[in-house]
């Protein structure tokens, strides 16, 4: 992995999964990466949301103006 993923925090997970000596830590760290990657798709797609609202606005704007 050359280039890092801007919301990956490569040496948390890395240090976490270093803890990670039994099942059940394991188990947290998994879940873990589990919903922060969750987290991030979903601020993904309210921004492709935002996005998509501002441009039609945009196009009901320009529309009206000419």
């Amino acid at each position: 992995m050359h280039q890092e993923d801007l919301g990956f925090d490569y040496y948390r997970y890395k240090q976490l999964l270093a803890e990670a000596v039994d099942e059940k830590r394991r188990l947290e760290l998994i879940n873990l990466l589990i919903e922060e990657r969750a987290k991030d798709r979903l601020a993904a797609q309210q921004a492709a949301d935002r996005a998509a609202i501002t441009a039609m606005n945009i196009a009901t704007v320009l529309g009206k103006a000419r």
